[in-house]
């Protein structure tokens, strides 16, 4: 899942150039209007698709595509937007959709319609989602689904008590997935440790970091041409021309500025949460999504930000010592830090018709 801060600005005394005011910036305020309303009263199976298009998802590919009856939603896998680099077995590819699952159960819920998800862990892990009348119920979750960002910032470093600790924890409770969660300093600054090995890797890597550019958006005119990918200012970086960002930030995307964003931002936050699948492949992958989103939902509610920090999950090898520090003696499938932080500008979805099948 998408984790990256994003350091366009990396490079000592470089001057970029503001790019995305005008027009871009006008379409992008549009978009981002359009893509997180609140969804209506009478809401069609659409706009609960839209809902559930507003899910966390790796890098922002949004990764799937969706049909539906009268009864029904299947979330299907969109393997032309893989990232085969950063998730060769497409691992955040099926966690995504079960983060979108989620998001449409919930709202399906608060409009009157009870859900009821499986997967097709045998097939192409297509997750259907049957629907049946039912008392409408809006709860907390469904409240926080247009407010659910992952917040890429630094955090201040305010526990969270011990109160809303026990929600999101209860909030987060999906058959088949654990979660591990790390408030003690010492053993975040073990966690510390892991992200950056994984991330050294990672950015040393051409073919990872050609990747990540090419879902980078440099500007708000060109996030608003494509409504996917990661917005720069979503992190906090300046925005440039996006043939400039493209050319520059291969350059200045270091793991020496990478690291140390990651532990100030670490160190920052109130806790670390780890989610474990009980089984490997795609049905456990699409439950620890769930269970992610549920918890993402949760902290939403309660003032609480959050942002992934996937690197121990993304390195095999680091997974496999990452894991035997946790002691559960199977694959880690999320890394997120917790805490409080403002709110970074949204990120775009694509319009549903161009996510139906």
């Amino acid at each position: 899942m998408s984790r990256r801060g994003l350091m366009v600005s990396g490079a000592a005394g470089l001057a970029l150039p503001v790019a995305g005011c005008g027009a871009g910036r006008d379409r992008w305020n549009e978009a981002v209007a359009e893509t997180w309303a609140a969804l209506s009263a009478g809401a069609s199976l659409g706009e609960l698709v839209r809902y559930a298009t507003l899910a966390a998802n790796s890098h922002n590919t949004q990764p799937w595509r969706f049909s539906a009856t009268e009864n029904a939603v299947t979330i299907m896998p969109d393997l032309s937007r893989r990232t085969p680099v950063v998730d060769p077995d497409d691992h955040h590819l099926f966690v995504s959709l079960g983060c979108a699952a989620e998001n449409l159960s919930i709202a399906a819920e608060a409009r009157g319609r009870r859900a009821t998800v499986t997967v097709d862990a045998a097939g192409d892990g297509r997750v259907a989602i049957a629907l049946e009348p039912a008392p409408a119920a809006e709860t907390p979750l469904f409240v926080a689904i247009p407010e659910r960002q992952c917040t890429r910032s630094d955090y201040d470093g305010r526990a969270v008590p011990a109160d809303d600790l026990a929600k999101l924890e209860e909030a987060a409770r999906v058959d088949g997935v654990d979660v591990v969660m790390i408030a003690d300093p010492a053993r975040m600054v073990a966690v510390l440790d892991y992200v950056v090995a994984g991330n050294t890797r990672q950015v040393e890597d051409p073919a990872f970091v050609a990747e990540l550019t090419e879902w980078l958006r440099f500007n708000a005119g060109q996030a608003a041409e494509t409504r996917d990918g990661l917005y720069t200012a979503a992190s906090g970086n300046p925005t440039t021309p996006a043939w400039l960002g493209r050319l520059v930030f291969p350059w200045v995307f270091s793991a020496g500025s990478e690291n140390d964003r990651y532990r100030r931002q670490i160190r920052s936050s109130s806790g670390i949460a780890v989610f474990v699948a009980r089984a490997e492949g795609k049905a456990g992958w699409v439950a620890a999504g769930r269970s992610y989103q549920r918890f993402a939902l949760q902290a939403t509610a309660l003032g609480i930000r959050n942002a992934f920090v996937n690197q121990p999950v993304e390195v095999p090898a680091v997974r496999a010592e990452f894991a035997a520090w946790l002691g559960l003696g199977r694959r880690p499938d999320l890394v997120v830090r917790f805490g409080y932080a403002p709110p970074m500008p949204k990120s775009l979805r694509r319009p549903v018709a161009d996510v139906m099948a």
